[in-house]
């Protein structure tokens, strides 16, 4: 939010007061802190790029957790009791493909997917674990659970490069979180945000569980309550503070006014925007199509956004223990088997698999990228707690649509799913992938606040997975 030094009721050399300069920057509908998320950095960050990728849009389920590769898309029923745990593994529609058998809806669209069963990396640690699959390179900095916060001195989650390298809609966001950011009980996990591209690349956070009877999308949301007279007298009292208060962009709290500002209006005030999130619009037999649960009305309104034309969504399995929403979610260190069968696939395949045929029912598929992600797998031995626990040494994703080819697997792990065995691949190589998917050039360079250069990606694209 922006904040003056002046005191309360002070007015400008323009006759404008702070109370009145705080209400255009704040806006202040239904807690609005957009001008926050879109104020710019002066520096250039990177130019435009001409798009030439299959991929128009991307929704990423991030797993906060870390799914074990032997108990969903990397089967070993060869593999001694100690490694195999309970699964032997399911046969899918595509032949030679095999899936968890917890997962049977999505089995069933294996045609639409492939995986990658070699990524790997060496971090054990879930926040710069997620860093580096997020942003594609080790977080320079020493970081533990309970001390991992983000910094604006962090590279760039991929979503805020590819909205600030992409063009969008100006009456939408470009880049979406929901429900909540990852970081259980504690600080957000760094990787989740703009990083040096600044506060105006930021993921619009949600922070509110589709499904639920008091969901709201937040600031976005229309309020009955504010006329629209109202909302353009604020306008037109911004326009008057950007044209005549010239005086102030010298002051870096008021930095960001136009057209950041403007288009916090344009979206608050945005018919498409507020469309987008109104699952109610949705028919029931669609709703019930991706489940009665949180996660499966997140996975509609992923498809709901990208189709109104949302550039990126990101969901995160809930993981908390407040108000008894996702619990250790995929950490499964304990009781591993039984929250998979309990707790975490049955509501992931059936949200997953919806979102495929979904989008593909509407044509939409072609042109949307869609990621099961991880920050890292599970370790091949079975603990004595019945769980398994961190190992980034080799794990598997699961990925289709926006030129990805279905019907294939990248890579391979050894036989226990301990190291990559071929093709091995790191996250660099992965979030190339995307970049190419979306037709951005790999050689971009992005500079931060202090017009240092940063090279986009060090990573090359899977194009053995790309149409």
């Amino acid at each position: 939010m922006l904040t003056l030094s002046a005191p309360r009721g002070t007015r400008t050399c323009d006759g404008v007061t702070r109370r009145e300069l705080l209400r255009a920057g704040g806006i202040g509908v239904a807690g609005l802190t957009l001008p926050g998320l879109l104020k710019a950095e002066d520096g250039k960050a990177g130019a435009p790029t001409k798009r030439v990728g299959t991929a128009r849009s991307v929704i990423v389920f991030c797993t906060n957790g870390g799914t074990g590769q032997h108990d969903s898309f990397d089967p070993k029923p060869d593999a001694p009791a100690e490694i195999r745990g309970k699964y032997t593994g399911t046969d899918t529609n595509v032949r030679g493909i095999r899936l968890n058998e917890h997962l049977p809806h999505l089995a069933k669209q294996a045609d639409k997917f492939s995986l990658i069963r070699s990524l790997h990396h060496t971090d054990t640690v879930h926040p710069s674990a997620l860093y580096w699959t997020l942003c594609g390179a080790k977080i320079p900095r020493a970081v533990t659970p309970e001390s991992a916060t983000m910094s604006r001195e962090d590279r760039p989650h991929f979503g805020s490069a590819a909205t600030k390298l992409l063009p969008g809609r100006k009456d939408l966001p470009g880049f979406v979180m929901m429900p909540v950011a990852m970081g259980p009980n504690g600080p957000e996990w760094p990787g989740q945000f703009a990083g040096f591209l600044g506060a105006a690349h930021d993921p619009y956070r949600v922070n509110s569980y589709a499904g639920e009877p008091n969901f709201t999308p937040g600031a976005v949301a229309s309020d009955p309550t504010l006329p629209s007279s109202r909302l353009d007298a604020r306008r037109a009292l911004l326009a008057q503070v950007s044209e005549g208060g010239r005086h102030l962009d010298a002051q870096a709290a008021t930095k960001g006014l136009d057209p950041h500002f403007a288009k916090a209006f344009d979206m608050v005030s945005s018919p498409a925007a507020q469309k987008a999130f109104d699952l109610d619009a949705e028919p029931k037999a669609i709703r019930e199509k991706y489940g009665d649960h949180t996660f499966g009305q997140q996975c509609l309104l992923a498809r709901r956004l990208v189709e109104a034309g949302v550039r990126l969504v990101q969901i995160n399995w809930p993981r908390s223990n407040i108000g008894g929403r996702g619990g250790a979610g995929y950490d499964t260190h304990a009781n591993g088997f039984k929250l998979i069968e309990d707790n975490l696939y049955p509501a992931t395949d059936k949200a997953f698999a919806a979102l495929f045929a979904d989008l593909h029912d509407r044509g939409l598929l072609d042109e949307t990228l869609v990621i099961f992600f991880n920050e890292f797998g599970r370790t091949p031995k079975i603990n004595a707690a019945n769980g398994r626990d961190h190992w980034p040494f080799v794990y598997s994703i699961l990925l289709g649509g926006g030129g990805v080819k279905g019907g294939r697997v990248y890579g391979a792990s050894d036989k226990v799913g301990a190291y990559p065995a071929s093709d091995p691949a790191k996250p660099e190589d992965l979030l190339a992938t995307i970049y190419h998917a979306l037709g951005i050039d790999l050689d971009t360079v992005l500079y931060d606040a202090l017009q240092r250069p940063h090279h986009l990606i060090d990573g090359q694209p899977i194009k053995a997975l790309l149409s």
